[in-house]
């Protein structure tokens, strides 16, 4: 396809997205699990899911999908947001010095005592966004209105402290080894003709409640904060629609930290995938899932472990998810 075809296709696909959105403005979804329910698609996962995803591990190579946290990582400051910063509050020689404890120099200078303290932005590292993130018209996911449950210290529904832990076939879908590049390009949209051809190249099919992760290979940059953090590639309406309409997932990620790219390709909403996911499809985002492990490894199907801290009535939680490639269907230890 020439490139003055590919630029039309692309202008009337962004059209028809603000026809659409003009026409039918979006509102909350209502959940299918009832009125009181917090955690949207994570219904999905069943004792049966599970227990059928850890029935195929392999029990080889663990794979962990979270970063590290360090003073000057990317993080949302230019918004406003606190910086991720560590300080020691015990150290051996201040001990010695201060004697909090008041045990004496003696059994100070035997006994070395090391603490320390850190402060972040919920949205900080790898992290779970709940349902309550991102809502519309004063709502979130459910109907439930800021108005009525979001008090000083924090969300009385769709808090963090609600979340299950996540057991659930995972899938990588990776872009750069697709398109043939180190990283995808600064404000690259992702498109579901994209991750239809990362899939069939994978030959990975998705199913109903998977945890969905693409990789735009961003993870290359992270020691450099301010090029992870300048105009990532992320997803478009289109491929967030055939990732949770067309394909069922539970879970999405990516190994960004925007997950979707800009400026929005919608009118009047400056953060339509987020949106769409979390407060219209009850679909929770990871974000900063590391994956260059499973990149290198050509492992795109796993069992995703992850649980993210239980910080009542939080809109994220930190989470250090792990990856446990799968038995192939159908292959068996026997000779």
């Amino acid at each position: 396809m020439s490139a003055h075809a590919t630029k039309t296709l692309l202008a009337a696909a962004l059209l028809a997205a603000a026809a659409w959105s003009h026409a039918q403005p979006p509102v909350v979804g209502t959940s299918p699990w009832g009125p009181d329910d917090e955690i949207g698609r994570l219904n999905l996962m069943t004792a049966e899911s599970r227990a059928a995803v850890l029935a195929r591990v392999d029990g080889g190579t663990v794979y962990d999908l979270s970063v590290d946290l360090f003073i000057g990582m990317p993080s949302w400051q230019a918004a406003g947001d606190p910086h991720y910063r560590m300080w020691m509050t015990h150290t051996p020689h201040g001990t010695a010095i201060d004697d909090p404890l008041g045990l004496g120099a003696a059994m100070n200078e035997h006994v070395s005592y090391t603490g320390a303290a850190f402060s972040m932005y919920t949205h900080t590292g790898t992290h779970i966004d709940t349902l309550a993130h991102f809502g519309l018209d004063g709502r979130i996911w459910n109907g439930f209105s800021a108005a009525e449950h979001l008090g000083d210290r924090g969300w009385k529904v769709g808090g963090a402290e609600k979340l299950p832990t996540i057991v659930a076939r995972g899938v990588m879908i990776d872009l750069p080894a697709y398109l043939g590049v180190d990283m995808l390009p600064d404000g690259h949209r992702i498109s579901r003709a994209e991750l239809r051809g990362a899939l069939e190249r994978q030959k990975v099919s998705l199913r109903e409640g998977d945890v969905v992760l693409i990789r735009t290979g961003r993870m290359r940059v992270y020691e450099d904060a301010a090029a992870y953090m300048r105009n990532p590639p992320g997803l478009g309406m289109d491929a967030a629609r055939f990732l949770v309409e067309s394909s069922g997932a539970m879970v999405v990620g990516a190994d960004n930290l925007s997950f979707e790219a800009f400026p929005s390709e919608v009118e009047n909403n400056y953060v339509p995938v987020h949106t769409y996911l979390l407060a219209e499809q009850g679909t929770p985002i990871l974000e900063l899932v590391y994956l260059e492990g499973l990149s290198e490894a050509r492992v795109y199907e796993f069992a995703f472990i992850g649980g993210g801290l239980r910080l009542r009535g939080a809109d994220a939680a930190p989470m250090r998810p792990i990856a446990l490639p799968l038995v192939p269907p159908g292959a068996s230890d026997e000779p």
